[in-house]
C-alpha cells in the first residue's frame, strides 16, 4: 500500500515544493506564485478529505504537514495579487426566496448520522484490521525503512524524526486524528465560507423598513406552512419574525356556494400544533436581513440591476496567461460575467435567478417557459374584527375564492379571485360597501350554509373512519364578521407559469423566477422556499466532494428533486382552479362528494394535511 502511494503521492508533492521554493522578483512573477499557492492549497486540501475518509494514516498525516507549508510559504495569502476574485454566487434578486438561500447558505450543515457511525464505530475496527495486515506483512525494521525512505522523498530532505517502531502506537494516533476529524467535520461550514453577492435594487435591501407593532398590517401576507417554520428556525431566522405581528392557526373550513358540502381541517388530526402562520411579507423579508446581518456571513449586497450576463467569452477574447486569474477562469467558461446597471462588473460561479416572475436571468439564460394567464385577478387588503380570529377561512364562489386569513391582533387578511371587471370595481368601491360584500360572500351571499352532514353521508363515509376519535369540532361554523377595513385594497392579475428547465450550467433558478401557481392555497412561496433549501443543500453536498457548484450536472439533482415537487403541487391547484370555474348541476354534486369525502375519510385528511404541510406526500391513502 505504501508503495502505491509512494509512485503516485510523492512526486506530487517533491513538484510542489519545488516550486514552492523558487523566488519571484516581479509583480506579475507574485501573482502567478499566489496563484500557484492557492491552486497547491485546494489540491492538497481535497486529499486531506479524501484520506480521512479513506483511513490513509500516512496520507492525511501528509497532507497536514503539505497544508502548513503552503500556508506559510504564501504568507497566508492565497489570492493572486492585485486580481479580484469572483463570487462563489450571485443571487439575482433579493426578495424573501433569494434571501432565504443566502440565509441558508450561511447556516451549518451538519455531519449525516451514518457518516458519524462511519468515525466512531467502523473506522477502529477497520484500522484494527489494516494495523493486524500490516504486522503479518512487513517486519519491523523493513515498513520502518520504506516510511522513512517515503518521507524522505516527499520533502526533499532527512526524515527529521524516526518512525514509531510499534503499530499500536501509530493505530492510536490515527484514532486521535479520525476523532479530530470528526468532531472539524460536525461543526463544519459546508457553505458559509462562500463568498456570494446579493443583487437587487429595491430599496428594502439599501434602507431596512422600520416595522412597528402598533401600525396597521401590510395586505402583502404569506401562510408559512410548519416545514418552511422548521427551514426558518434551522436558519435561525424565525426568532426574528417572532418579534413582530404573526398568527399562527390549527384550523381551517373549506365551503362553496352551493351550501352542498363542506371539509374541516385541524392540526390535531396529524398530531401537529399548527397548519400554518400568516405573516407579513416585509416581517419575512426583515427577518430573514437581519439574520443574515447578524451573521459573519461573507455577502455583499449591489443595489443595482442585472441589465446583461455572459456565460461564455466571444471568439474574440484575447489570450489569457495560464495562472489562475478570474479572466482566465472567465474565459475558460469557470465563471460567469454580470453587468450591472451601476457600471459594475462581477463575476461568479454560479448565478442563482430568484428575480421573480418576470426574471432577467431566466431571459438571458434563454430558459424557455409554459403557462397561461387566467382570466382573474385577486384582491387583497386587511380588515379587522371585533374579536380575534384564529382559523384560516375559504369559500368557493362562482367567480373565485375568497380567503380570510389571521394576521393577529384582530385583524385577518382577505385574498378575493374575481373577475377583471369585478377587482376593478371592487378596489374603487367605497369603504362600508366593500366591507359589506366580504360578509355577504363569506356569510349567506351566493347560497345557504351547508349542513353538518347530509343524509346519510356520514354512514356513507363511517367504515373508512376505523376506530379514529375526530378531536377537532366537526360542525360547520360562520366566520367572525369583519367591522372595517385596515389598509388599501390591491389588485393584481393571475397566471401559471412553469420554466422547462430549472437549471443549465452556472445559472439555476428558484421561486418564481422558475415557477408561479394560482394563490387559491397560498402555496408559492412555500415552494419557493422549498428551492432555497434544497439548492442550498445540493451545493453543501457538492463542496463536500469536491464538485465544481456550477457543474451543470450538480444543479441538475436540485432540478431533478424539486421540478416534480412543483409541479405536482401546480397541477392541483390548477385543477382546483379549473373545477371551481364551472358552475353546473352534476359536477356541482361532484365536488361536494370530495368535499364530504375529504371531511369524512381519515386518511385521505391526515394524507391532505401533511401534503399540504409540507411533508411531499401526494394526496393519496397511506
Amino acid at each position: 500500500m505504501n508503495r502505491v502511494i509512494a509512485r503516485k503521492v510523492v512526486p506530487a508533492y517533491h513538484q510542489i515544493f519545488k516550486l514552492s521554493r523558487k523566488q519571484f522578483c516581479s509583480d506579475e512573477a507574485a501573482k502567478s506564485s499566489a496563484a500557484v499557492a492557492s491552486s497547491q492549497f485546494n489540491q492538497v486540501m481535497v486529499s486531506f478529505i479524501i484520506n480521512c475518509i479513506s483511513l490513509n494514516l500516512y496520507g492525511t498525516v501528509l497532507d497536514l504537514i503539505v497544508l502548513v507549508l503552503v500556508w506559510q510559504e504564501s504568507d497566508g495569502n492565497l489570492s493572486p495579487t492585485g486580481n479580484v476574485q469572483p463570487y462563489d454566487i450571485a443571487i439575482v434578486g433579493g426578495g424573501m426566496v433569494g434571501m432565504a438561500l443566502a440565509c441558508s447558505l450561511g447556516r451549518l450543515f451538519s455531519l449525516p448520522s451514518a457518516l458519524v457511525y462511519y468515525h466512531v464505530v467502523a473506522a477502529p475496527f477497520i484500522l484494527l484490521c489494516l494495523a493486524i495486515g500490516s504486522w503479518v506483512g512487513f517486519n519491523k525494521q523493513d515498513q520502518m525503512q520504506k516510511t522513512e525512505a517515503f518521507l524522505s522523498m516527499a520533502f526533499d530532505t532527512v526524515c527529521p524524526c524516526s518512525i514509531k517502531e510499534s503499530i499500536l502506537i501509530d493505530a492510536l494516533c490515527f484514532v486521535f486524528i479520525k476523532l479530530l476529524t470528526l468532531l472539524l467535520a460536525a461543526t463544519m461550514p459546508l457553505t458559509k465560507h462562500l463568498r456570494v453577492a446579493i443583487i437587487d435594487s429595491s430599496p428594502a435591501l439599501a434602507n431596512k423598513p422600520c416595522i412597528k407593532r402598533e401600525d396597521p398590517p401590510d395586505p402583502r401576507v404569506s401562510t408559512v406552512t410548519p416545514a418552511t417554520i422548521s427551514f426558518f428556525k434551522d436558519t435561525g431566522a424565525w426568532q426574528y419574525v417572532q418579534q413582530h405581528r404573526h398568527a399562527y392557526f390549527d384550523k381551517m373550513q373549506v365551503w362553496d356556494y352551493t351550501s352542498l358540502g363542506y371539509t374541516k381541517y385541524d392540526a390535531r388530526d396529524v398530531d401537529n400544533e399548527v397548519l400554518g402562520c400568516v405573516v407579513e411579507n416585509k416581517v419575512l423579508h426583515s427577518s430573514l436581513l437581519s439574520r443574515i446581518e447578524d451573521t459573519d456571513f461573507q455577502k455583499t449586497i449591489y443595489h443595482s440591476r442585472l441589465t446583461s450576463m455572459s456565460l461564455h467569452p466571444s471568439s474574440s477574447s484575447i489570450v489569457v496567461d495560464s495562472t489562475a486569474s478570474t479572466e482566465a477562469s472567465y474565459a475558460r467558461g469557470r465563471v460567469a460575467k454580470l453587468e450591472l446597471s451601476d457600471g459594475n462588473s462581477l463575476y461568479a460561479k454560479l448565478v442563482v435567478g430568484s428575480d421573480g416572475g418576470k426574471s432577467q436571468v431566466r431571459e438571458l439564460a434563454g430558459f424557455k417557459t409554459t403557462g397561461w394567464k387566467y382570466s382573474q385577478n385577486a384582491v387583497i387588503c386587511t380588515v379587522e374584527h371585533s374579536v380575534e380570529n384564529y382559523c384560516a377561512w375559504q369559500r368557493f364562489l362562482p367567480s373565485g375564492p375568497i380567503a380570510l386569513l389571521p394576521i393577529g391582533d384582530k385583524f385577518s387578511n382577505i385574498v378575493w379571485t374575481m373577475n377583471p371587471e369585478e377587482s376593478s370595481d371592487f378596489k374603487s368601491v367605497k369603504e362600508d360597501d366593500f366591507v359589506k360584500a366580504v360578509n355577504h360572500a363569506l356569510d349567506y351571499g351566493y347560497g345557504p350554509h351547508p349542513k353538518s352532514s347530509l343524509p346519510g353521508s356520514a354512514g356513507m363515509f363511517s367504515w373508512l373512519r376505523g376506530n379514529v376519535t375526530i378531536l377537532a369540532d366537526e360542525s360547520f361554523e360562520i366566520p367572525p364578521k369583519v367591522v372595517k377595513l385596515a389598509s388599501e385594497r390591491m389588485a393584481f392579475p393571475l397566471s401559471l407559469m412553469h420554466a422547462n428547465e430549472y437549471a443549465s450550467k452556472r445559472v439555476v433558478l428558484i421561486g418564481d423566477a422558475a415557477h408561479t401557481v394560482h394563490p387559491l392555497a397560498g402555496q408559492g412561496v412555500n415552494l419557493g422556499f422549498g428551492d432555497a433549501f434544497a439548492l442550498s443543500r445540493i451545493i453543501a453536498e457538492g463542496i463536500a466532494v469536491g464538485m465544481d457548484i456550477g457543474e451543470v450536472t450538480l444543479l441538475k439533482k436540485y432540478e431533478a428533486e424539486r421540478k416534480l415537487a412543483n409541479m405536482t403541487m401546480m397541477a392541483i391547484l390548477d385543477g382546483f382552479q379549473k373545477a371551481y370555474s364551472v358552475d353546473f348541476g352534476p359536477l356541482n354534486i361532484l365536488r361536494a362528494a370530495a368535499f364530504h369525502g375529504a371531511h369524512y375519510i381519515s386518511p385521505l385528511k391526515r394524507s391532505i394535511i401533511s401534503y399540504a404541510s409540507g411533508e411531499q406526500r401526494l394526496p393519496l391513502f397511506y
